[in-house]
């Protein structure tokens, strides 16, 4: 396999975000398949892809080890289906960009999941990043709250709280010396999702048309881009992927913008600039820092 070396592990990072990002504006052209039934497909083609790639990228016996992993690889794979159901059904109910710009206060949520539950120490600087997100993401939704359903914000929130547990989970597995394999996970994950969701997406009635932009889904934006952000994360440090990964919410935005029309309201851009400048002004200086 071609050595990654830090440029190379950028482009890829960018790639990777790219790949993410067109969830929004291909579930916009879907035909008939709706709310739980679109996360059932795409889950299941995430299954399929992972059953082919992890074999080849470590082997057979990747499945064994999956047996006697400890609980933190459960745990992540948990995590992991709440994901990939909460993402797929929030977009379903929301405007994209505000599925993603709530995703986008991840990191921070992980930085407060760290110090309230392990003992992380949180720097100033965060506990100041932290609160400008949350005015951000108050202000996205408290200006547009009569015109969106309370369960869609609800649900969208479940993403970045699942991801903030999974790392948090991570961390510690890793400080206590019991390093969880991501890619793993994300199949643990995706048997997950598709085990809650069938019952709750019967009767099936995706077309044709929808199952190809589902399958589309399943490998190019969930299975592979997945597996290549855990390779990347061998290069990286932790800033310089958080930075890279804030580039899903500008590309998810300006697609669904172009690709479906979906234009994102001044609300959701104020809301958003403060919550992506927050994160942005905290992962640079926690750089610097590290320098």
């Amino acid at each position: 396999m071609l050595k990654l070396t830090h440029s190379r592990a950028v482009l890829l990072m960018v790639a990777v975000t790219l790949m993410w990002s067109i969830a929004g504006v291909v579930t916009r052209h879907l035909e008939h398949a709706a709310s739980f039934e679109v996360t059932f497909w795409r889950s299941f083609f995430t299954l399929l892809s992972l059953l082919v790639i992890l074999p080849v990228l470590q082997g057979r016996a990747v499945f064994t080890s999956m047996r006697h992993s400890g609980r933190a690889l459960w745990i992540s794979g948990v995590c992991w289906s709440v994901m990939f159901t909460a993402f797929m059904v929030a977009l379903v109910l929301m405007p994209v960009a505000n599925v993603l710009v709530t995703m986008a206060a991840g990191p921070l949520l992980t930085a407060l999941f760290s110090w309230l539950f392990i003992g992380h120490r949180i720097a100033p600087r965060t506990w100041a990043a932290i609160g400008v997100a949350g005015l951000g993401i108050a202000w996205m939704y408290g200006s547009q709250m009569a015109g969106l359903p309370l369960a869609g914000t609800l649900v969208a929130l479940c993403v970045p709280v699942a991801a903030a547990i999974n790392w948090t989970v991570v961390q510690y597995s890793q400080r206590h010396g019991h390093a969880v394999d991501l890619v793993p996970a994300v199949l643990v994950g995706a048997v997950i999702s598709v085990m809650a969701t069938l019952p709750l997406a019967m009767p099936l009635q995706a077309s044709g048309h929808d199952l190809a932009l589902l399958a589309l889904l399943g490998v190019v934006q969930l299975a592979i881009p997945c597996v290549l952000a855990v390779r990347c994360g061998r290069v990286l440090k932790a800033p310089e992927m958080a930075l890279l990964g804030l580039l899903e919410v500008i590309f998810g935005i300006l697609l669904a913008w172009l690709g479906a029309g979906e234009k994102p309201g001044s609300a959701v851009l104020t809301g958003g600039a403060l919550v992506i400048g927050a994160l942005v002004f905290n992962e640079l200086l926690g750089w610097k820092e590290q320098k």
